[in-house]
């Protein structure tokens, strides 16, 4: 995607007049050939393009809704104007881009939005303060202008990835209209997956992961349907980084990590799809004649088994069903209902009333954030003071030395001293990108207008920035030790701990995260500056900053760098050298979910607390095993020994005691079969008595049903090899009769159940399938 952007500095007018000239003198198209579409609304924008740059107002159509841009309910918003390409008579109509007929002939290559309005919650619109440009120019589809194609899978590049995906089918372009379309998505989203991948994100059920992973099992869906059965993303991918590794060499560098990323995500859908089928299957010979397939049971493959719902559209659709979307789409409403409640509170907190605080920015502009330098009884005016629906407030100020949550770093606490009172910061956040937010619990006679000396919690603050400097060496440390292709995706900031999730494809080892905090703490150890500081992004590119997947830069972006190694973009507080981290130490290292990883570290203090919690656990292990701190090991050993002896010898006994007390049981056998009640023996137990009194003279049958003291219920039945009797049909309802099942095996079957209370009807059960009832 191509485009420029306005944040104030220019707007319709500049905006209208590049457009033209990078289209007429940079492209040199043919200006007879271009038409244009403004806002049915928008008169500014059509008189500029007719006055500004002589556009012939007659290639001028106003549309719609199609010409007007927005993000959601609220929000900044605006019309837009569109630039279009006429490919001639024999690819349509004629009627200009407003023609519905005609969108094979006219192709939009630009869209001009003019961010000049924001939504409010009525509906009604706001003018903005400062008006934005935000402009956006498809390559693909300036390259199609270009050489006269109207259909960008006929570009270089494209055209080359299409060829790919032919040779990995074994169809061609042109066989059949649904087999092209499946042709085209491979190309697109074989190259979208590539570089995804290589800029470290890895397929999850969350944010850019899931829509990755959402990529990749789209692509294999289609690879599905044209009867594709071995993994072809890999080729798919070796073809991109062939294709476009010399203008993008990480490509090359990052080649097997994304082959074997791909490769291992493609393994695990093809099962889904395999064992989906069988699931589909079932439920569609179960259909009734003329119904269609539930909606529910769709959205259970889609939900628990990862399985498309396209997929089971077109497989019911083949077998001449449809599937019931009403009932799909409610039981999706419902599941993003739950997630949505269920979801964490946002860092921008613009839904608690975005009305009150975009008035706040557009009467005041950003707060001034000073808190890098100055921590305490920081002068600040009292913007404005919004009540909260929990009877708190938001408190605005025009200049804080409080930090507002964001990057992965919780925000400040602290007080507001005005006159004789004191008002505790709870939290601060931000309202609007720009807009400190210090959440109070009780704003007491805090008003607009009022002088006020604010302060932070400086030791908090202290600890956050230990941890959140720690957070920057530790990523330097997991790249060292597992490798170029660990990214950072996501991080958790406090002064207590840190959180940092990572790409991975497995578990760090134990002595990796020995390797990885020996090189973080040598960096803490050689005390080097930390120099945390503005310039534009152009210099920290070429300064070697790594910036995070998904993170929007402006052109000017702080940079840390922490000490000889780490270098990279961040707006957090930090420590002014790296001995002030003090140590650190992994306490957690875990999976969350696919190819993601989750260390968490204690640094500064924390180790040391860590430390003392252990030694004070191992001096109590100590006493309770009853040997010195420094014989623990031999102690334990020594114990396990015992132990290892004693369950011997219990053992022993109980083999004993239930050979002893299989004769008992066995002489009171009616017609050969035993059925008796035995509490205390767990199921182990109960199975080895059954089997001694099945072994007894003149014995048949057995079947015994018992409480074990940890509850429930142990079930038990064993027969003769010449008794004609079924050991799991002596069970069956007997096992069901106590709240359980299992147990069917015919020789020796063993079940479980819940309900003690009804034993006794259990056995009646088992006497009547024996035939002694």
């Amino acid at each position: 995607m191509l485009g420029n952007f306005s944040f104030g500095d220019y707007f319709k007018a500049d905006a209208i007049r590049w457009a033209w000239e990078f289209s007429t003198e940079v492209l040199g198209l043919d200006a007879d050939r271009i038409w244009v579409t403004c806002h049915v609304d928008d008169d500014e924008a059509a008189e500029l393009w007719v006055d500004e740059v002589g556009f012939p107002a007659e290639r001028i159509q106003r549309l719609g809704k199609d010409n007007f841009w927005e993000m959601g309910d609220t929000g900044p918003c605006g019309p837009s104007s569109e630039l279009f390409w006429d490919f001639g008579a024999e690819h349509g109509p004629d009627g200009g881009p407003a023609n519905p007929a005609a969108e094979n002939r006219y192709v939009e290559y630009w869209n001009l939005v003019f961010q000049q309005y924001f939504r409010l919650g009525d509906g009604s619109l706001k003018p903005l303060e400062t008006r934005n440009i935000d402009t956006g120019a498809g390559l693909e589809r300036i390259l199609g202008v270009t050489i006269g194609s109207p259909d960008v899978f006929q570009t270089d590049e494209l055209r080359s990835l299409v060829a790919a995906a032919e040779q990995a089918t074994g169809v061609r372009l042109g066989t059949a209209s649904e087999s092209d379309v499946a042709l085209k998505l491979l190309a697109d989203h074989a190259r979208t997956m590539t570089f995804l991948v290589t800029d470290g994100v890895v397929p999850s059920n969350e944010d850019r992961g899931y829509v990755l992973r959402r990529i990749i099992r789209r692509a294999i869906r289609f690879a599905y349907l044209l009867g594709v059965e071995k993994p072809i993303t890999p080729r798919l991918s070796e073809h991109v980084v062939g294709l476009m590794g010399e203008a993008y060499p990480q490509l090359v560098a990052s080649a097997d990590t994304v082959q074997a990323v791909l490769g291992r995500e493609e393994e695990q859908f093809r099962r889904t799809l395999r064992s989906g089928l069988t699931i589909l299957d079932a439920a569609l010979a179960e259909v009734p004649e003329g119904a269609p397939l539930d909606g529910t049971v769709a959205f259970t493959l889609h939900d628990t088994y990862g399985f498309p719902l396209e997929v089971t559209t077109e497989i019911a659709e083949s077998r001449g069903l449809e599937v019931d979307r009403a009932a799909f789409d409610s039981a999706m409403a419902d599941q993003r209902e739950r997630a949505r409640k269920g979801g964490k509170k946002g860092v921008v907190a613009v839904g608690d009333d975005a009305e009150s605080f975009q008035a706040v920015l557009d009467g005041h502009g950003p707060t001034e954030f000073v808190g890098r330098e100055l921590f305490e009884d920081v002068e600040a005016t009292v913007l404005a003071v919004v009540p909260g629906p929990d009877g708190g407030a938001s408190v605005f100020l025009d200049r804080t030395p409080f930090y507002a949550e964001s990057g992965g770093q919780v925000g400040d606490t602290g007080v507001l001293r005005f006159g004789d009172a004191e008002i505790a910061v709870i939290d601060t956040l931000q309202a609007l990108p720009g807009l400190h937010r210090h959440l109070v619990a009780d704003a007491g006679d805090l008003a607009e207008g009022a002088r006020v000396a604010a302060s932070i919690d400086v030791e908090r603050r202290d600890a956050i920035r230990r941890n959140h400097t720690g957070t920057h060496l530790l990523h330097w440390a997991l790249r060292e030790v597992l490798g170029s292709h660990v990214k950072q995706q996501g991080s958790w900031v406090g002064p207590d701990r840190l959180r940092f999730d990572f790409s991975h494809y497995e578990a760090v080892t134990a002595d990796q995260i020995q390797a990885i905090e020996d090189l973080v703490n040598a960096d803490v150890l050689v005390n080097s500056p930390v120099r945390h500081f503005e310039t534009t992004k152009a210099e920290a590119t070429e300064l070697g900053a790594i910036a995070f997947f998904g993170e929007k830069y402006g052109d000017i972006v702080r940079v840390l760098e922490a000490g000889p190694h780490s270098t990279e973009l961040c707006g957090g507080t930090h420590v002014r050298r790296t001995g002030d981290i003090g140590p650190m130490k992994v306490v957690a290292e875990s999976s969350i979910g696919s190819n993601l990883r989750r260390i968490e570290a204690v640094s500064g203090t924390g180790p040391i607390d860590r430390l003392r919690r252990e030694e004070a656990e191992l001096a109590t292990v100590a006493d309770r095993v009853g040997v010195p701190r420094s014989e623990l090991l031999d102690g334990i050993d020594k114990r396990l020994a015992e132990l290892r002896d004693l369950r011997a010898e219990v053992k022993s006994l109980r083999s004993k005691l239930a050979s002893s007390g299989a004769s008992d049981l066995a002489a009171g056998a009616v017609d050969g079969i035993v059925v008796a009640r035995v509490d205390g023996l767990d199921r182990d137990d109960l199975r080895s008595l059954g089997v001694a009194v099945r072994d007894q003279a003149g014995v048949r049958g057995v079947v015994l049903i018992g409480a074990p003291e940890g509850g429930g219920v142990a079930l038990v039945a064993a027969v003769a090899a010449d008794s004609g009797l079924h050991a799991g049909e002596l069970l069956a309802d007997a096992a069901r009769t106590v709240g359980g099942g299992g147990g069917k095996d015919p020789a020796l079957a063993v079940a479980g159940g819940k309900d003690p209370a009804r034993i006794d009807d259990a056995l009646d059960l088992a006497r009547r399938a024996a035939g002694i009832g």
